[in-house]
């Protein structure tokens, strides 16, 4: 009896934290609103892993597609928020989607941002016979023959097309947009010749360019891509002074989620993004590897929305509901 009061009385006076267990004490869902092998669902996997290594517990990989995005994403808005049901969010649901169409969930709001985990540069590429021999021919071919090229993109609204869109507008160019649904086969018809350029991923297009069956003019990032770092910067190949634009990849939680919890995925996330093996892998995939403290990457986010509202804005945009 002596024994039971005595640990009820240590229970009593023991400091709360002593009691709660510490995070993650179970396995952690990560949302990927995205098919399996898509450029997300890849980064969010390779970090995952490195979470599951580091703490100690499953992270396991749901792909909730569908809707741009938006299934899975508004599944982690709705989600309990204690740290166990996580996002890998990314420019199209998170920065694109709300300046285009009504979404259920307002990602500024209903989202707490982890870390970015990866930029995606794209490129400026043609088929090998287009008459340009560098970035700055390139700009004064095409805007010395306003809509006679044709530019093809993975969709109307995509990241693809609002790059290219941004591209015309400070280059002033003038071209007709063809859209595809999806990267490849908008990549396919210019290696074919059917089409004149398009801006896509350094990802998608960095085998093509090695094999002769695409030439590249330079690529969007202020930086040059590890994966083609023999193409310069189209800031400077082509004149054009502030163009640094990327797609990015990353974590996030439902809003609401502790402080406490988010500081840890993100310093375990930075950590991660360290490992040589991890950024081996990333620029593999033609990423390059991110990492941010969830304030920054909440400041990152609010800049992309309002760079996309512009662009979706000054271009007119529109796509069907």
């Amino acid at each position: 009896m002596l024994r039971i009061v005595a640990f009820l009385l240590a229970v009593a006076i023991a400091p709360v934290g002593a009691l709660a267990q510490p995070y993650p004490a179970r396995p952690v869902k990560v949302i990927v609103p995205w098919p399996p092998g898509q450029a997300t669902d890849l980064a969010a996997r390779i970090v995952a892993q490195k979470l599951q290594e580091s703490l100690g517990q499953p992270f396991v990989v749901e792909n909730r597609a569908g809707a741009g995005g938006q299934i899975g994403t508004e599944a982690v808005v709705r989600a309990a928020p204690d740290g166990y049901t996580l996002l890998a969010a990314s420019s199209g649901p998170i920065s694109i989607m709300p300046n285009l169409q009504k979404v259920p969930y307002d990602p500024l709001r209903d989202l707490a941002p982890v870390s970015l985990t990866a930029l995606s540069p794209f490129a400026l590429v043609a088929h090998p016979s287009f008459p340009a021999a560098n970035a700055r021919e390139f700009v004064a071919h095409v805007r010395a023959n306003p809509d006679r090229y044709v530019f093809s993109s993975s969709g109307t609204g995509a990241t693809a097309h609002l790059f290219s869109e941004l591209f015309h507008a400070m280059a002033g160019l003038k071209a007709r947009h063809v859209p595809y649904k999806g990267s490849a086969p908008a990549l396919t018809d210019v290696i074919n010749g059917q089409i004149h350029y398009t801006i896509e991923t350094v990802a998608a297009v960095s085998g093509h360019v090695r094999s002769g069956k695409l030439k590249a003019y330079g690529v969007t990032t202020a930086r040059r891509s590890s994966a083609l770092p023999e193409v310069p910067p189209l800031a400077e190949a082509a004149d054009l002074p502030g163009f640094d634009v990327a797609a990015w990849i990353g974590y996030a939680a439902p809003a609401g989620t502790p402080r406490e919890i988010l500081a840890r995925l993100s310093a375990e996330i930075r950590k991660a993004m360290q490992a040589p093996d991890l950024r081996e892998r990333y620029l593999a995939l033609g990423l390059e590897p991110a990492a941010t403290e969830p304030d920054e990457m909440a400041a990152v986010l609010r800049r992309e929305q309002e760079r996309y509202a512009r662009i979706i804005r000054e271009a007119n945009i529109r796509i069907e509901q």
